[in-house]
């Protein structure tokens, strides 16, 4: 990528943002709190992506303020947009990337520098820790953070690990050596989701390493309705397809599970209604038997995968809730199955417009977040 001259003692901070009108301020103010090795210093880089919420007029009141911190439009209004065009005027030999709704330990920037000079990877990052707010009106948003901090959810994904401490095949965030971009580019601003995950497996696919430290500590709060989950995770598993297509290959089976998991609900319902349709006013024959057979084996193919699913995660639900809180168990299955299925739905679709269409759909591009 084009970017301006290096500074080799200059961490640069990255951030995209829009509409965070009610969050910035409260985020800058973590940023400007934070620890840095001596000898290095900071410039922070925030993209709004034309926000028209007040939230451009509170991000330069503080720029004005601070004058680390510097204020980039980002038309595109997308994440990798932003992150690109804050990479473009980067001046600092290690870039790190924050998000607004995260909390940080006051060492976070210098636990990224500190990881990067002990491994020499090309990305590192800490592991994603999610929390919900305490208190009643927090009950669902803690058992959306209880079920996005499990593993088996997650498909066993690394990131979800509070205290693994090695290579991954994706890091939550991400904090790079100038390098790493001038070797393998900037982020795919054809990608409203997912982006991450395709640079990171652009990362892999040309050799690189991608390291998780524990040491690395912050704290995500995720959507605080079921809805807004499952809306979020159908844009994740739309988008995952375009990734996959691009380098014909997933970056990791779990990717793969929750869309044939849904493909094969939807495919065993239809054989069964289909067959039901054609049998009744069939005369006796050997089609109507073959019907038959069909419309039973796929309506028990489809009770037994149900079924099965159910229990695993009415089981699931209760071990959560045994460790974390009683009070969650009554959200937790339909929270569960707002990932599963709307992260299926949205990778059925996904495959649809990218191999059919060739195209994605623009009602996939809207953010499920300001």
């Amino acid at each position: 990528m084009n970017s301006v001259s290096a500074s080799p003692r200059t961490i640069s901070v990255i951030v995209p943002c829009r509409n965070e009108r009610d969050f910035i301020e409260p985020f800058c103010r973590s940023v400007a709190a934070q620890t840095v090795p001596e000898g290095w210093v900071l410039e922070v880089l925030i993209a709004d992506g034309l926000s028209d919420d007040g939230t451009r007029e509170r991000l330069a009141a503080f720029c004005a303020q601070d004058a680390r911190f510097v204020m980039i439009d980002n038309p595109g209004r997308i994440v990798s947009c932003g992150l690109n065009r804050c990479i473009e005027q980067a001046r600092g030999a290690f870039i790190v990337r924050l998000d607004v709704h995260t909390v940080y330990a006051d060492d976070y920037i210098a636990q990224c520098l500190a990881t990067w000079q002990r491994t020499g990877a090309d990305n590192v990052g800490g592991p994603w820790k999610a929390q919900g707010l305490e208190g009643p009106q927090g009950t669902v948003q803690r058992a959306i953070a209880a079920a996005f901090q499990s593993r088996l959810i997650a498909g066993g994904a690394l990131s979800r690990d509070l205290a693994y401490e090695g290579e991954v095949d994706t890091v939550y965030l991400g904090s790079w050596p100038r390098q790493t971009f001038e070797r393998f580019g900037g982020f795919d601003e054809t990608l409203v989701r997912n982006q991450d995950d395709e640079h990171n497996l652009r990362i892999h696919k040309g050799g690189g390493r991608i390291w998780q430290s524990a040491s690395i500590r912050s704290t995500y709060f995720p959507r605080a309705s079921k809805i807004d989950v499952f809306r979020q995770y159908r844009q994740y598993g739309y988008w995952k397809p375009f990734v996959m297509k691009k380098h014909g290959q997933a970056a990791a089976l779990r990717h793969l599970i929750p869309g044939l998991f849904v493909g094969a609900l939807m495919l065993l319902a239809l054989l069964t209604l289909v067959g039901s349709l054609s049998v009744g006013p069939m005369p006796l024959s050997a089609f109507r038997t073959v019907a038959i057979w069909v419309t039973l084996l796929s309506a028990g193919g489809l009770l037994t995968l149900a079924a099965t699913y159910g229990v695993a995660v009415y089981a699931i639900s209760f071990n959560i809730a045994r460790q974390q809180g009683r009070e969650l168990l009554r959200h937790l299955p339909d929270v569960i199955a707002a990932y599963h299925v709307g992260y299926g739905l949205g990778s059925l679709r996904g495959w649809w417009d990218a191999i059919v269409r060739r195209r994605p759909n623009p009602a996939f591009g809207r953010l499920t977040r300001p």
